[in-house]
């Protein structure tokens, strides 16, 4: 491929990427911070795993449902934040830290919201199993995609220098000291 067809398609992949991350978004919003017209409210859980155990009590199928819920809400920004990232050739560590970290910052951004929705309750438990939905996400298919995108012919990466520049530019010039006028 040429590098100009290279360059359009990571541009279209990103974009399809953030696209669909927006979409996401809007639709977890939609669903977690909505106001519900309901005759009762729970207290609000700030006891880790207590919701869990509580889920776990009520039987399998209420606490497939209920954790799987959890998990599956903000799944996918674990697979859609890295692609609105548009990297390849990056630290599975690295991008695995990032896209948790985001992930867990969004879920704590999204049960903050619901303190003042009516109808909706913090859980703590929620933002756990939200993290690990999108920690379980990015394991399982980001490296997998990447390596196989990889493999198709992707863009090269960019060598960079100590300094933070590309080195296929070179270094830019530097002006020798001057001291200070008497």
């Amino acid at each position: 491929m040429r590098q100009g067809t290279d360059g359009q398609a990571v541009i279209r992949f990103r974009a399809a990427g953030v696209s669909l991350l927006l979409a996401h978004l809007l639709l977890v919003g939609w669903l977690t911070l909505r106001p519900l017209d309901v005759p009762w409210v729970t207290a609000a859980n700030l006891s880790p795993f207590a919701g869990i155990k509580a889920d776990l009590s009520l039987g399998p199928a209420a606490a497939f449902r209920q954790i799987g819920g959890g998990l599956l809400l903000l799944a996918p920004l674990g697979v859609l934040l890295p692609v609105a990232g548009g990297r390849l050739y990056v630290s599975p560590w690295l991008s695995l830290a990032r896209t948790v970290a985001a992930g867990s910052l969004i879920s704590l951004a999204i049960e903050l919201g619901q303190t003042g929705v009516p109808g909706q309750v913090v859980d703590v438990d929620s933002l756990f199993l939200n993290t690990a939905g999108v920690a379980l996400a990015h394991v399982l298919v980001v490296p997998a995609c990447r390596a196989r995108l990889r493999r198709r012919g992707g863009p090269e990466p960019r060598v960079v220098s100590r300094r933070g520049r590309e080195a296929a530019q070179g270094s830019t010039p530097t002006i020798s000291r001057v001291g200070m006028a008497p």
